[in-house]
Order: structure tokens, then C-alpha cells, then sequence
């Protein structure tokens, strides 16, 4: 019977609402995550397509 109350405030306490936090330096951290992201995508979006290797001449170690 005990085991069972002690499970039962445990689960309790696992489905209370968490504190809110303060957490200005992990919002700020997330948002220039978000942008660093956002200019990369662009970036690749924008010089993709019009970006071309080419293959320089062999070297002498290869044969033709």
C-alpha cells in the first residue's frame, strides 16, 4: 500500500506544470540559431544552382 501512494505522488508530481524560467541567454541562443539557419538555406539557395565544379587536369599519377 505504501509503495502504491509513493508511485501515485511521484506521478503527481511528474504531471505538475513546470516553472516557467527566465531563460533569455537560451531564447537568444535559439533565435541565432534560427537565423544562421535561415541565411545558410538562403545562401544555398541562391548560389546552388548557378555553382559548377569542374574537374581540374589529371595529375600524373592518374591514367587516362
Amino acid at each position: 500500500m505504501r509503495q502504491t501512494q509513493v508511485q501515485i505522488d511521484a506521478a503527481r508530481v511528474a504531471l505538475s506544470e513546470p516553472e516557467a524560467r527566465n531563460g533569455v541567454m537560451a531564447t537568444l541562443a535559439a533565435a541565432s540559431l534560427a537565423a544562421c539557419a535561415a541565411v545558410l538555406l538562403a545562401g544555398v539557395m541562391i548560389l546552388g544552382p548557378g555553382v559548377a565544379l569542374e574537374d581540374g587536369p589529371p595529375s600524373a599519377s592518374q591514367t587516362f
